[in-house]
C-alpha cells in the first residue's frame, strides 16, 4: 500500500509538470509549476563526489615556534587566482574524484560570480518563502526581501584582509604557500556562504559582517565552507588550515586563559572548522574535530555565563539594537554547536558536550526578520522588541511535554526537535530506559506536540535564494528530517552502525548494517516508523529524482543525508526481515 500510494503521488506531480510517466528528458529538471528548474547547458559530473583524503597533518609545519619568513603571499594585482600549494611538508595533488575546472564566467550583479551551475540554479528559480499568510508584529512589511551577501569591495580591502591575516600569524605558523584567493574568488565564496550555507544555521550576522573588520580566522573559515559550495576543493582547505592554524595560535598565545574572557569569533570560527572537518570524509578530521569538543563546549559555558551578567547588570532595562544584536549573535552561537553536536550524536553516537541543563534560562533564537532588520531609529527599535515574545529553552521544553504548543521562531523550532531527539538518545542509553514506559509516553507526547506547534511557528518574510521542497524556512525543512529520524529512534537503536561510521572503513559499516538485522522488530509502532521512511523516500520521487540531484548538493543540509541514511538502513532491514 505504501509503495502504490508513493507511485500514484509521484506519477500525479509528473504529470502536473506536464512530463509523462515514462518520459526522459535528459538535462531538464521540472518544478511543480512545470517551469525548468535548470539550465539544458548546465552538465554535472557523474558517479559521486567525494573531497580529496587530504593529510591533516602534512599541512602543519614542523615548528611554530621559530620565526621564519612569512608564508602570505598576494599576486601583484590582487585580482588573479593563485594556485593553491603548500610546501611545509607536501603538496597537494590532484584527487582522482576532483572535479573539473570552473569555468570563470562573467559575475553576476546579484552573487557576483558564482559557480555558472549555481548562478542558473539561484537566478531560475523562485525564492523559498513561507505559506503562512499572517505577519508577526515584529516583522516590518517593508522590509527587503533578503539581505545581499557581505562583498570586499576593491583590491584595497583585499589587502587589508591580507595584512589582518599577517597581523594575526605572529609566529608565521601558516603553512608556507598559503594564497588568499584573488578578489573575484573571495567575493563568490562569501556569495556562496550566505546564499546557501548560512540559511541552514544562521548564528552570523550578515549586515555587520565587514570582511575587512572581521577577525581573520572567522573570515577564513567562512571563506573554506563558501568555496565547499563553490566545488573550489584546494581554496577550501587552503582557508580551512589557515583559520585552524590562526585560532590554534591565539588560544595558545592567550595568558591566562578563561573560558569567560573568549572572544564570540573563537567559538563561531572553531565551530565552522569543526564542521567542515566532520562531514570532509577524512577520519582524521574527525578526529580533530571531537578532540577539541570539549574545549568549545566549555568556551560556550564561559561565555553565556558573561552573557548572563550584562543583561543582569541592565535590570530590566531594553536592550539597544546594537547590544541586543550582540547578545543574540552569542545565544545563536551557543545553539549553533548545540545543534552541531547534536548531528555529531546522531551520526556517530558521540555523547554530548553540551546538555540542554546549560540554556535553562536562555531565550530562544529570534525570527529571522528580527535578526536582519535594519533600523537606525532606537525608538522603532524598542518597539519591535517590546512586540517579541520569545519564550526561554526551558519554557518551550515544559511545554512541549505538557502537550501545550507554544510559538516561537524558525531557528527554535529546529533547536527544540535537536532538544528532543537528544533526550531521546539518553533514554535509549539508560539501564531503566526498558521499564521506563512513563518516559517513553513523555516523549512520544513531546514530539506530537512540537509536531502541532509547527502550525504556530513566527512567519519569516524574509526570502531564501534556495531551491528545496518545503514551503517555510529551511530550517524547518531540516527540523523535520530530525523529527523522523526521532521518531525512528524511539523504536530501532542502530549504535552499532553509528559507532562504525567514526572510522569510514566501508567493509566494517556494510558488516555493521547486516549484522543489525535484528534490530528491526515488527509491530505496530514500527509500521508508524516505516511509514516515516517512506515519507523520507516520498520528497525525493514527488520533486523528482534528477531534480533532487541536481539541487539538494548545494540548497539541502547536511540533516538530510545524514537522517536519511538512517531512515533507509531502517527500511532495508525491514524488508528484509518481512522476505524472511
Amino acid at each position: 500500500m505504501l509503495m502504490t500510494d508513493l507511485h500514484h503521488k509521484a506519477t500525479a506531480a509528473m504529470r502536473n509538470a506536464g512530463v509523462g510517466p515514462h518520459e526522459n528528458r535528459p538535462g531538464m529538471a521540472f518544478s511543480h509549476n512545470g517551469t525548468p528548474l535548470m539550465e539544458p547547458s548546465v552538465t554535472y559530473p557523474s558517479g559521486a563526489i567525494s573531497l580529496p583524503q587530504v593529510q591533516w597533518d602534512s599541512f602543519m609545519p614542523q615548528s611554530v615556534t621559530e620565526p621564519k619568513s612569512h608564508s602570505i603571499t598576494s599576486a601583484a594585482s590582487g585580482s588573479q587566482d593563485s594556485q593553491a600549494s603548500f610546501t611545509s611538508g607536501s603538496t597537494m595533488q590532484p584527487h582522482p574524484n576532483q572535479l573539473p575546472p570552473i569555468v570563470k564566467h562573467k559575475a553576476s550583479s546579484s552573487y557576483n560570480g558564482l559557480v555558472p551551475a549555481l548562478q542558473s540554479m539561484i537566478d531560475s528559480l523562485p525564492t523559498s518563502v513561507t505559506s503562512t499568510p499572517q505577519l508577526s508584529p515584529v516583522q516590518p512589511r517593508s522590509e527587503p526581501a533578503a539581505t545581499r551577501p557581505p562583498q570586499v569591495m576593491s583590491d584595497e580591502e583585499r589587502n587589508i584582509i591580507l595584512d589582518n591575516i599577517r597581523g594575526h600569524d605572529s609566529e608565521r605558523a601558516i603553512p608556507e604557500g598559503f594564497r588568499l584567493p584573488s578578489l573575484a574568488s573571495l567575493n563568490r565564496f562569501l556569495s556562496t556562504y550566505f546564499s546557501l550555507f548560512h540559511h541552514h544555521l544562521p548564528f552570523l550576522h550578515p549586515s555587520t559582517f565587514k570582511p575587512t573588520q572581521v577577525s581573520p580566522p572567522l573570515l577564513l573559515a567562512v571563506l573554506s565552507i563558501g568555496a565547499l559550495y563553490a566545488f573550489d576543493q584546494d581554496h577550501a582547505y587552503m582557508m580551512h588550515i589557515g583559520s585552524k592554524v590562526l585560532v590554534n595560535q591565539f588560544l595558545q598565545n592567550k595568558e591566562n586563559f578563561s573560558s569567560r574572557k573568549c572572544p564570540l569569533w573563537t567559538m563561531q570560527s572553531s565551530l565552522l572548522n569543526m564542521i567542515f572537518a566532520s562531514w570532509s570524509g577524512d577520519p582524521k578530521g574527525l578526529e580533530w574535530a571531537c578532540s577539541i569538543k570539549s574545549l568549545l563546549a566549555n568556551m560556550v559555558a564561559g561565555n553565556r555565563y558573561e552573557l548572563k551578567l550584562r543583561t543582569d547588570a541592565r535590570e530590566g532595562a531594553a536592550p539597544t539594537r546594537s547590544e541586543w544584536v550582540e547578545d543574540e549573535g552569542c545565544r545563536r552561537t551557543y545553539y549553533a554547536v548545540y545543534i552541531f553536536f547534536g548531528l555529531l550524536t546522531l551520526t556517530y553516537n558521540h555523547t554530548p558536550a553540551i546538555s540542554f541543563n546549560e540554556f535553562e534560562d536562555l531565550q530562544l533564537p529570534s525570527t529571522e526578520a528580527m535578526w536582519n532588520l535594519n533600523v537606525s531609529d532606537e525608538t522603532i527599535w524598542r518597539e519591535h522588541l517590546k512586540a517579541a515574545e520569545i519564550p526561554s529553552f526551558m519554557e518551550a521544553h515544559d511545554n512541549l511535554f505538557q502537550g501545550e504548543s507554544l510559538r516561537y521562531s524558525a531557528f527554535a523550532t529546529r533547536v527544540m526537535i535537536n532538544a528532543l531527539f537528544l533526550e531521546i538518545w539518553y533514554h535509549k542509553r539508560s539501564p531503566e530506559a526498558l521499564q521506563d514506559m512513563v518516559l517513553e509516553f513523555k516523549l512520544r507526547l513531546a514530539l506530537e506536540t512540537w509536531e502541532k506547534s509547527l502550525e504556530l511557528c513566527e512567519p519569516e518574510i524574509v526570502s531564501v535564494p534556495l531551491n528545496a521542497p518545503h514551503k517555510g524556512h529551511p530550517l524547518i525543512f531540516n527540523a523535520m528530517a530530525l523529527f523522523r529520524n526521532a521518531k525512528a529512534r524511539l523504536e530501532v537503536d542502530l549504535k552499532s552502525i553509528q559507532e562504525v561510521l567514526r572510522y569510514h572503513d566501508s567493509y566494517e559499516v556494510a558488516a555493521a548494517m547486516s549484522n543489525a538485522r535484528d534490530k528491526v522488530k515488527r509491530s505496530s509502532e514500527m509500521i508508524k516508523v516505516i511509514q516515516e521512511c517512506y515519507n523520507c523516500i516520498e520528497t525525493a520521487a514527488i520533486q523528482g529524482i534528477r531534480w533532487v540531484a541536481r539541487t539538494s548538493a548545494t540548497n539541502w543540509s547536511i540533516e538530510h543525508p545524514l537522517c536519511g541514511l538512517d531512515l533507509m538502513v531502517i527500511l532495508s532491514l525491514w524488508l528484509y526481515r518481512l522476505e524472511k
